[in-house]
């Protein structure tokens, strides 16, 4: 099954000099120091930097969940103000609503657009049959394994078409070969939608393997410290993650980490 019907173009994403601010007086926080950023339609660009620097606070303002304190966020030229369906966003821990089967969770995004039962049915049947969920449709949340969570979590966020996709460490708590299993999936997904992708990760060989730009971020409050284009070529596959060309730009990225 192709998944063309599901793919709008792409968006661009422009951060200008955004500063977040948390609390007020001697309490206040200051999380992100003048982030600029250009993100370009379809690009994978992922976000590397020490836990708690304020990497997560990048995806709120962009998605609109965050309130930036100055500066300026826009997704494809229009301020960003409040979140919106343009902006999808895949969380650590998978967002499901318990009491609905798989098929029900995908489906909850084309309901609260009006869209027929019986469209929205096989909409959700024909992305969970693409994701390898197909004999698990009348599942519910907690009778899959973490993996099979985040695919639904994952479905249940491409099956509204966003433009832009937010992912923050959406396979952190996953083993060693499922995470590598779902770092493949999502890369086929994104070539087939063509979609812009923004990834948090506090993982170099996640962000190396998926990425075509990788921006390592400073201690709080964040700055942008070095930004690198991943110049692997694609499609990739783990063999890639042993190659030369790979663990040399670890060793460059780990150093930038580290200093």
């Amino acid at each position: 099954m192709s998944l063309e019907a599901l793919a709008p173009s792409a968006g661009s994403i422009a951060l200008s000099n955004v500063e977040v601010h948390f609390g007020e007086g001697r309490q206040a926080v200051r999380a992100l120091a003048g982030i600029d950023l250009r993100i370009e339609p379809g690009e994978f660009v992922s976000v590397l930097g020490p836990s708690g620097c304020g990497k997560s606070t990048i995806l709120g303002a962009i998605a609109g969940f965050m309130p930036v304190s100055a500066g300026d966020v826009r997704v494809d030229a229009q301020r960003v103000s409040a979140p919106g369906p343009d902006r999808g966003i895949v969380f650590q821990q998978h967002t499901l609503f318990p009491w609905k089967t798989v098929t029900h969770n995908v489906e909850f995004g084309l309901k609260m657009r009006g869209m027929s039962r019986s469209e929205r049915q096989k909409t959700a049947r024909e992305i969970l049959t693409h994701i390898g969920l197909g004999e698990f449709l009348n599942h519910y949340p907690h009778q899959l394994s973490g993996g099979m969570q985040q695919r639904v979590a994952l479905a249940r966020v491409l099956v509204n078409r966003p433009r832009v996709l937010l992912m923050d460490e959406p396979f952190c708590a996953l083993d060693a070969q499922t995470r590598l299993q779902m770092q493949q999936m999502l890369l086929a997904l994104w070539h087939e939608l063509h979609m812009t992708v923004v990834f948090v990760t506090h993982d170099v060989d996640e962000a190396l393997f998926l990425s075509d730009r990788v921006i390592v971020l400073t201690q709080r409050p964040a700055a942008i410290r070095h930004e690198f284009a991943v110049k692997l070529p694609r499609p990739r596959t783990h063999e890639v993650l042993t190659s030369t060309e790979f663990m040399a730009l670890k060793r460059e990225t780990l150093a930038l980490l580290l200093e």
